[in-house]
Order: C-alpha cells, then structure tokens, then sequence
C-alpha cells in the first residue's frame, strides 16, 4: 500500500489520463470541469432567469458522475492517501511567502492566510473569494471552457481557441502569483 502514498509517474499517470480522454472522445462526450457547474445550475432553476441555461440537463447527468467522483476522490485521498500536509517548498518560495504574510507556508495544502474561517468571514476575505469566483467563472465561459477543457482537451486535439486560452490562463496565474498576490496581502 506504500506506492499509493507516493505520487505515481507521469508513465503511468500520463496513459491513464489519455484513456479517460479516448473513452469520452469515442462516446462524444466531452471533458471539463465548467460544463458541470452548466448543469448544476440549469437543475437549480437558473433557465427561470437567464435563456443560457434553459437546455436538458439530463442528457449531462454524466458529468454529475464526475464531479461526484472528483469529489469522492480528493476525500479519499486527503483522508487516506496523503500521509502529511506538510508541502515539499524551495526554501526560497517560503522565504517570499512569508515576506508577503504568509507566516506557515508550505505547512499545508491550504493556508491559513486565505482559507481559514477567520480569513473567509473578514470583510477583506469574502471580497478576494467573490471577485475571484466571478473571475474564474467569468473566464471559464468567455474562453468557452475551463482550464482542464482546454488544456487536456483542447490541446490534445489541436484546437487553436485552447491554445490561446492556455497561454492567456498562463499569463494570468503569472499576474496573479507576482503582482495581484503581493498587493492582496
């Protein structure tokens, strides 16, 4: 049980992502994570208020199979699969972490500085965390598709819209790492 505490390597990860994407591709389906917050929000009524979202979202239930899974499985692998939070950082990064605030980079997963209670109820927390949903979801549907969209997908079919995408998703992570982070804290 000892290899599944370790991440697996890219030979075996690699394949087994490129099968998932052959199956869906051979069954028409397609693969991301934005389409699925389309169909919660089309089962939650959301067609009452906007035409975007008035279609059958029955024939998507498939993708509430895979947000349920993806859900199961970071469970299961935080709870069972991940023998310490504590994150393998360059020293360096941990350094101008906590240059800007972070005091326990590289402590855990998720720090405390963004995610605790305390941080998601202050006035300055819940303001970076909506306008930061409104961002990525803003973005997810004009780039016609998330990240996993388009990056695992898209690419892998060559289509010119995902390249741009990516590199426009790359260019705002850089933004947001090196001048949006250092401003909000």
């Amino acid at each position: 049980m000892d290899f599944l505490l370790q991440p697996w390597p890219w030979y075996i990860t690699g394949p087994m992502i490129s099968l998932i994407l052959f199956l869906l591709y051979f069954a028409g389906k397609s693969f991301g994570v934005s389409s699925n917050l389309e169909t919660l929000c089309a089962i939650g009524g959301a067609g009452n208020f906007l035409d975007y979202f008035k279609f059958d979202w029955r024939k998507n239930s498939w993708n509430l199979v895979f947000i349920v899974g993806a859900i199961l499985g970071g469970f299961i692998s935080y709870q069972w699969l991940t023998p310490t939070e504590v994150i393998a950082l360059n020293p360096q990064t941990i350094q101008e972490l906590s240059a800007i605030g972070f005091e326990h980079a590289g402590e855990s997963f998720l720090p405390n500085e963004i995610f605790s209670i305390d941080a998601i109820l202050s006035i300055k927390g819940f303001f970076i965390l909506l306008g930061a949903g409104f961002l990525v979801g803003f973005g997810a549907r004009y780039a016609g598709g998330c990240t996993s969209g388009h990056a695992i997908v898209g690419l892998s079919n060559l289509e010119l819209p995902s390249l741009i995408s990516v590199i426009g998703f790359f260019i705002g992570g850089l933004l947001m790492t090196w001048i949006l982070i250092p401003i909000l804290f």
